[in-house]
């Protein structure tokens, strides 16, 4: 079999496992691996061809990955912000303990020395601990 041919079937097997996962990585080495075959039909030698294969692969998994990045959609805001929590006490460090969604939760001013009152509103989330506000975010 000649070499061209290793190299397109390789490409196949790997755009058939990028239908797989979808993220076009194994794409962009697969159409390297194309370029390869091109190179090797061409009847270019073989270190060649890995060169041809190997730096456009990488070439191409950095473009893939830029425009994957670019493409990404930023981090929803917590669903949390803007509701009302009832404060059920105040520690001495300045965190309370507030009833939210049928449960207790841990709790701190989101700004030292805010007023304090008996309902609060959530302005962000730290971990598990809500960030509490006199009014809303």
């Amino acid at each position: 079999m000649a070499a061209y041919w290793t190299w397109w079937a390789l490409a196949a097997v790997l755009v058939g496992a990028e239908l797989m996962t979808g993220t076009f990585y194994l794409l962009a080495v697969g159409v390297a691996f194309v370029a390869g075959g091109i190179a090797a039909w061409m009847g270019v030698a073989v270190p060649v061809q890995l060169v041809v294969g190997g730096v456009l692969g990488v070439a191409l998994t950095m473009v893939a990955h830029r425009w994957r990045m670019r493409q990404a959609l930023p981090a929803p805001a917590p669903l949390d912000i803007g509701h009302s929590v009832r404060v059920l006490g105040w520690k001495d460090d300045g965190g309370a303990r507030v009833d939210y969604r049928g449960t207790q939760w841990d709790a701190e001013l989101a700004t030292p020395g805010a007023t304090r009152a008996e309902t609060m509103y959530i302005v962000g989330v730290r971990g598990s601990t809500l960030l509490i506000a006199d009014r809303r975010a």
